[in-house]
């Protein structure tokens, strides 16, 4: 049995324990913690995260996510931006990656938010079953590769 915690505010400690580990994995190590999350709650980009459970409050895994526009001088367009998406390894291939994904493009949904878009560079094929697209035509900042979903 998991629940999920909607986060808002990065000084949760059950959101910091699970970035902190996702962190680990990647092989980055911080010192001093506290400037990282004081910058995700005052960067400005109303950013929000799920956090998924164990019965015993054991970290499974979270989703970062945000709503942010695209804009020129004649086009406007909301995306849904999945930042960061972490499930503990021991947990992978239990359905968590796909439900914590689902939780996102619902709040995405109730923001009348209708495309998502993210990058990836390790897990094209869970985005492609989840009905995702890549999109060679977006070039992120991380070269990672883009893909985008319609969610309507």
């Amino acid at each position: 049995m998991t629940h999920d915690i909607f986060i808002s505010d990065f000084n949760d400690e059950r959101f910091q324990t699970a970035f902190k580990q996702y962190f680990a994995e990647l092989g980055h190590h911080l010192s001093n913690w506290e400037p990282l999350f004081h910058e995700m709650n005052n960067d400005g980009s109303g950013t929000h995260a799920y956090v998924r459970l164990t019965e015993n409050d054991q970290v499974v895994g979270f989703i970062m996510f945000c709503c942010m526009d695209l804009s020129s001088w004649f086009f406007d367009t909301k995306f849904g931006f999945i930042r960061e998406f972490w499930i503990s390894a021991d947990q992978r291939s239990c359905g968590h990656g796909s439900e914590l994904l689902a939780l996102a493009e619902d709040w995405f949904r109730s923001q009348e938010v209708y495309k998502s878009i993210l990058t990836t560079h390790s897990a094209n094929a869970f985005y492609l079953r989840h009905g995702y697209r890549e999109d060679c035509d977006i070039h992120a900042r991380n070269k990672d590769n883009v893909f985008i979903k319609s969610l309507r």
